[in-house]
């Protein structure tokens, strides 16, 4: 089975390197002018519930149902959603959670731990659900973070959860068999996709 893990198009937020989070923020203009049409039509897509996630899947996916995952949304920032590092860089809470490498809990919001938990659960439950009824194919359009956490916990070759940061419109392919998933739990990253016009890429 090959699986895509997808992440949404360019935001104003992403564009102002503003912290997003669980904030609803939907595509900007030029966002949604940048993606395409993917090379393949899937009849279900697994989405984020945010708004983003859900109007890049229309855009790349435009036939396919989508079955809204709520443990796929991104991660609570807490108070720094909606600002930059830039405005954050006297913040003592700020600054603390950057000098436990983002690790510790952001003020009102979520523990990376917990957050990687959460996804992960999510992931690992929509590859179980594939394998059982034996699709050949799986879907999953969310968030960077989403992105990060799976990959971070099941794909080969291993990497460590920034290394798999990948761009707005892009994912990851990844292709598993039941028994050796059953078994590891550990899926292969054949490579990346981007689903952006050709003049959005130079």
């Amino acid at each position: 089975m090959k699986i895509y893990l997808l992440r949404h198009g360019v935001t104003e937020y992403n564009t102002q390197k503003r912290y997003q989070g669980q904030r609803d923020i939907p595509l900007s203009t030029k966002g949604r002018a940048m993606l395409r049409r993917a090379d393949f039509d899937p009849e279900v897509v697994y989405v984020s519930p945010l708004t983003r996630a859900r109007q890049t899947a229309r855009i790349l996916f435009p036939e396919a149902r989508q079955v809204v995952v709520p443990d796929l949304r991104e991660m609570n920032f807490g108070t720094f959603e909606g600002r930059n590092y830039i405005e954050m860089e006297q913040d003592p809470d700020y600054l603390a959670w950057v000098a436990s490498n983002c690790e510790s809990t952001c003020p009102d919001g979520e523990r990376k731990e917990d957050f990687s938990a959460r996804v992960c659960a999510a992931f690992a439950r929509l590859v179980d659900q594939a394998f059982a009824e034996g699709k050949d194919q799986l879907v999953i359009l969310a968030h960077g973070g989403t992105q990060m956490a799976s990959m971070e916990r099941y794909a080969l070759p291993r990497k460590t959860y920034h290394e798999w940061c990948g761009p707005n419109a892009g994912g990851f392919v990844l292709e598993g068999d039941a028994d050796t998933w059953q078994k590891e739990h550990h899926l292969r990253c054949l490579g990346t996709v981007q689903y952006t016009r050709p003049e959005a890429e130079c």
